[in-house]
């Protein structure tokens, strides 16, 4: 059976490898679900893990199978699987269990261990191959009637966590009851996050670097929110206009951004960092002091995620659904560019650098 893997750590590896074909019975105690891979998302880290800046592969292996964003049909299950059939569409959680108290109460989203294992990202093989078999557990349905918008539960997932994790932070207020809310960047995470955003009410902002008018402002506004190009309207100049955000969520991919939303935070905010920027950039003409006087006095916080567990990725499954239902064939939208299968390694992982992709997939089979 043919994937496409990389040679971690070596530049532009990727290629086409021959792996096993996957069996049900792979998986012990007859929990396993095989399925059959219908779509690949490609994002930003498949990108990185090619250029060498991060990724591992599996014990025993010299390659890794990329693909962490998975949308499938279920082929067969073992014995033991009660939640899944076979035809259902599924989507699969990304991290699995180490050795911590987090992971054995099934949090492995946000282990304390050092050693991290994600399919497709590091220590494990990916999605991208045209069949895969998983524990039940990491299995999660997708109903039939959002299977166009499939490919996006991983990073939809994403952004539900990053949404649940402020609101339970701020549980340390007692009452907190966010009106504005920033969201930074206009990915895919952004505009799911300003769809699930304005899905709870909250009067939302997406700022960006693309300029107007553009297919990243028009998804804003026609889930009520207001697009914000930066190039035009810098963050401070907003604030000036519109008032301290309650709530900020950041999702640039961009250091340099994450800190400059430091200086804009409501008091007693919430800012959430969901970049991961592999780089070595260095930050100067940051203006520490003022910052760290707002944030003591204003009694601000700011919290990282990353990944999602079982319950994130049934939360943004949901919210698509509701999505669709509030905003109808508005996410769909965000689908881009579309890729007939990953034969062809260098051209799949090439249409990163398309400034007008939003979101970047493989169809890997019809259904």
């Amino acid at each position: 059976m043919k994937a496409l893997a990389v040679r971690p750590g070596v530049r532009n590896s990727a290629y086409i490898a021959d792996i096993p074909e996957p069996k049900v019975t792979d998986i012990p105690d007859g929990r396993g679900i095989l399925v059959r891979t219908l779509q690949v998302g490609v994002d930003a880290t498949d990108g990185e893990i090619n250029e060498g800046l991060y990724g591992r592969a599996p014990a025993g292996d010299s390659h890794l199978v990329l693909g962490h964003e998975v949308f499938g049909v279920v082929e067969e299950v073992g014995p033991n699987v009660k939640h899944l059939k076979k035809r259902d569409y599924c989507t699969c959680t990304v991290r699995r269990p180490g050795p911590t108290l987090f992971d054995k109460i099934g949090r492995n989203d946000i282990t304390s261990h050092p050693e991290y294992y994600e399919r497709g990202i590091n220590l494990l093989h990916g999605f991208m191959t045209h069949r895969f078999v998983e524990d039940a557990e990491f299995v999660v349905k997708v109903p039939g009637g959002l299977n166009h918008l499939g490919v996006l539960s991983e990073p939809a997932s994403v952004c539900a966590k990053a949404i649940e994790q402020a609101y339970l932070a701020q549980q340390r207020l007692q009452v907190w009851k966010p009106k504005l809310a920033f969201v930074t960047g206009a990915g895919q995470i952004g505009l799911l996050t300003t769809m699930m955003l304005r899905l709870r009410g909250l009067d939302v902002f997406t700022l960006a670097r693309t300029p107007n008018p553009g297919l990243k402002a028009d998804i804003v506004r026609a889930y009520g929110a207001k697009y914000v190009s930066t190039k035009e309207t810098p963050m401070g100049e907003l604030v000036k206009q519109v008032g301290r955000p309650d709530l900020i969520i950041e999702a640039t991919g961009s250091s340099q951004v994450a800190f400059e939303c430091m200086e804009h935070l409501n008091l007693n905010g919430a800012m959430v960092w969901t970049s991961v920027t592999g780089g070595k950039h260095e930050l100067s003409g940051f203006p520490s002091d003022k910052v760290n006087l707002e944030w003591v006095l204003g009694n601000k916080l700011l919290l990282g995620s990353v990944n999602g567990n079982r319950d994130h990725f049934a939360q943004g499954i949901a919210d698509l659904a509701l999505g669709e239902v509030m905003f109808p064939g508005i996410t769909s939208r965000m689908l881009t560019t579309p890729i007939d299968g990953f034969m062809d390694p260098q051209a799949v992982l090439h249409e990163l650098e398309n400034k007008s992709a939003i979101k970047v997939y493989v169809n890997v089979a019809r259904d």
